[in-house]
């Protein structure tokens, strides 16, 4: 998912994996309920582009979607799946059909009732043309993907039937991502582009519901009754989501009280909160990385490409400027997660594609500089001025003026430029761009997250890159039921990126945030997702 997350210190896997254990029933951490508080401000990024589920491809916004919907599987503390919407399932032997079942008398936050048949519509919503989801692509493993219309069916109000085209391991936690959430289709269809913008119309089925949205300046959720498990709901009876994207002003949020979570910190505080107990670092499995427009001269040049993935040195960046454990990368996908053999990580197996250490660095500029002059543009000239791009925030603008400054060494003059979030975002994705910080945190526990997001005009390819040999792969990798004959593709899928340095990793992300000491129940999902319906505020 988008690194939306503009925190400046997005960030690594600290060797977290995520299980795949046989799910349970309990929604939440459990305990003893703590006493409960009113209201709850907290930040988690700026104004959401969007609150759809179909839709959505951000952090910031999953975490509001985790909140006000919920899908047949849901996420624990662990990021293991758990029973959601769905009270119980089974798989048939050859592990190709899924059926749930249900649990009784589900309600939309309006109180009407929820079906098998609202997950029907909802699964064929987000694969169809006029919605244009730019996770779409996350349903081919569900037969009927390629003609349009699943094979997922609803023999009653409370059975749902999925046939795969593939035994797919990490089923379930697709069941628990956002895109896979139920919508109501007489809601939406009657207010296509503005039902999620009024608490009148954004009707879900979560443990919260859209109280008040004043656009940039705050979003008010308050406890849904209506949801199946609304009597073990411990946290607040409303959450303050404050919509605010300039890192100092949440600091200073922070610390007068008014908010009691800070997904974001300017780089230069860093060292004087990093031994504070509200000073937070978690493992993510995720990368930090800059997109290329590949479309684009003179960035449709691989030469090029790479020369300017050689010219960064990664430890300065995470030693300076990232300060929070990142660390440098030498590949797309990230440290944590297992290859065929469980006990290895993929990233071991696969290797790095350059040496993204100090001492490495010295040998990768002079091959840089050696790109450069092979391709007929000696110490860089000849290449025009290029843009880069980034959304605002001190530690994307700190690497943007690093980077610049690498790249200056081997004769490529690039400017800055900053935008907003929302703007930002659908600048990148419509390709109106040259060079553009980016980054991607898994959306569940396997390597396909990170590849098949690079197949030819898919929602989340903001290189604008397609070569066929690779989506083959990526078809062939979702057609297998084979774990080894997968691992082995993902492997050469990866290696083509590389082969056309399609894009350049940075660092592998750590998620850093403050909490205050107040807060008990908080927990953070290893996909970046921030869960507050269990909170509560000791004084």
């Amino acid at each position: 998912m988008k690194k939306s997350v503009f925190v400046l210190s997005i960030i690594l896997m600290l060797s977290m994996v995520l299980c795949s254990c046989e799910p349970n029933n309990q929604p939440g951490p459990g305990g003893t309920p703590a006493p409960k508080a009113t209201e709850l401000a907290v930040h988690v990024g700026p104004e959401p582009d969007i609150i759809d589920p179909a839709l959505n491809s951000a952090v910031d916004g999953a975490t509001i979607l985790v909140h006000t919907f919920e899908g047949l599987m849901t996420l624990d503390e662990d990021g293991v799946p758990i029973y959601g919407q769905a009270e119980t399932h089974t798989v048939s032997e050859d592990e190709l059909t899924y059926t749930f079942t249900l649990r009784e008398e589900l309600k939309w936050s309006d109180g009407k009732p929820i079906t098998a048949n609202d997950f029907v519509y909802s699964w064929n919503r987000a694969i169809s043309e006029e919605t244009a989801a730019d996770y779409a692509y996350m349903f081919e493993s569900i037969e009927g993907y390629s003609e349009g219309r699943l094979n997922v069916t609803a023999p009653d109000e409370r059975t749902l039937v999925v046939k795969l085209i593939s035994v797919t391991p990490y089923f379930l936690e697709l069941c628990a991502f956002p895109t896979f959430f139920p919508v109501r289709e007489d809601i939406v269809e009657s207010a296509p582009d503005t039902w999620t913008l009024s608490p009148e119309t954004y009707i879900g089925n979560g443990a919260y519901m859209l109280q008040e949205w004043v656009h940039d300046s705050y979003m008010i959720l308050k406890k849904n009754p209506n949801y199946w498990n609304a009597t073990e709901i411990t946290g607040p009876e409303t959450i303050k989501f404050m919509l605010m994207s300039d890192d100092n002003a949440i600091l200073a949020a922070f610390r007068n009280g008014e908010i009691l979570f800070a997904d974001s910190l300017p780089t230069d505080e860093i060292d004087a909160w990093k031994d504070k107990p509200e000073f937070n670092i978690q493992g993510q499995l995720g990368t930090y990385y800059i997109s290329f427009n590949t479309e684009k001269p003179p960035l449709n040049n691989p030469m090029i490409r790479k020369a300017l993935v050689l010219a960064i040195d990664r430890d300065y960046i995470v030693t300076n400027i990232g300060k929070a454990g990142q660390q440098p990368a030498g590949a797309f996908i990230p440290t944590g997660l297992s290859d065929a053999d469980p006990t290895e990580e993929f990233r071991e197996v696969g290797g790095d594609y350059y040496d993204p250490s100090q001492e490495g660095y010295q040998a990768n500029l002079d091959q840089a500089k050696k790109l450069l002059l092979d391709a007929g543009y000696p110490n860089g000239e000849g290449i025009p001025t290029i843009e880069y791009l980034y959304n605002e925030g001190s530690g994307h603008q700190l690497i943007a003026e690093a980077v610049q400054s690498m790249w200056k060494d081997i004769g490529i003059n690039v400017t800055l430029a900053s935008q907003e979030w929302n703007t930002f975002l659908n600048t990148r994705k419509n390709g109106e761009y040259y060079m553009a910080r980016n980054g991607w945190i898994g959306d569940y526990n396997d390597p396909i997250s990170f590849l098949d997001m690079w197949v030819t005009d898919g929602g989340n390819n903001d290189a604008q890159w397609s070569n066929k040999e690779y989506d083959a792969l990526i078809n062939q990798i979702k057609s297998s039921s084979d774990r080894t004959e997968r691992m082995n593709l993902m492997h050469k899928a990866e290696d083509l990126l590389f082969e056309e340095w399609v894009l350049c990793p940075i660092y592998y992300y750590v998620d850093l945030y403050l909490k205050s000491e107040k807060l008990d129940g908080f927990y953070s999902s290893p996909l970046g997702y921030k869960y507050f319906m269990y909170t509560s505020i000791n004084e």
